[in-house]
Formats: C-alpha cells, structure tokens, sequence
C-alpha cells in the first residue's frame, strides 16, 4: 500500500477478494481499529470518492 491512497475497489482487487461485505468487516474494521489504515475523508465515512492510506503504524508493519 505505502503512501499511496487506495479505493476500497483497489484494495479488493489487490487482494483478489471479491465479497465486499466480508473484505469489509474481516480487513478493513479490525484495521481501522487497530490503527494501520485510516480514512482519507475521516469526518464522512461515506465519502463517494474515499479512499484509505497507511498510518505511520502501518507504514511500520508494511516495511518490516
């Protein structure tokens, strides 16, 4: 992922799943929570255009 912003489209793609409710709630929740991802529109959720990037936790578990 690195710095780059990605769609939740991309991200499946990327991660060759195809069932957007259990990419969902199996990788995008617990990663949000946990503090690896975050939104790029964090005050709209459901942002037509939103996309999600590494934080620098995730940017540490990415490059180790």
């Amino acid at each position: 992922m690195g710095t780059q912003p990605y769609s939740l489209r991309q991200l499946m793609e990327l991660c060759r799943i195809k069932h957007r409710p259990s990419f969902i709630e199996n990788y995008i929740k617990p990663a949000l929570s946990s503090g690896i991802i975050r939104l790029l529109h964090k005050e709209k959720p459901n942002h037509p255009r939103q996309k999600y990037l590494l934080t620098i936790k995730g940017q540490l578990l990415h490059n180790s």
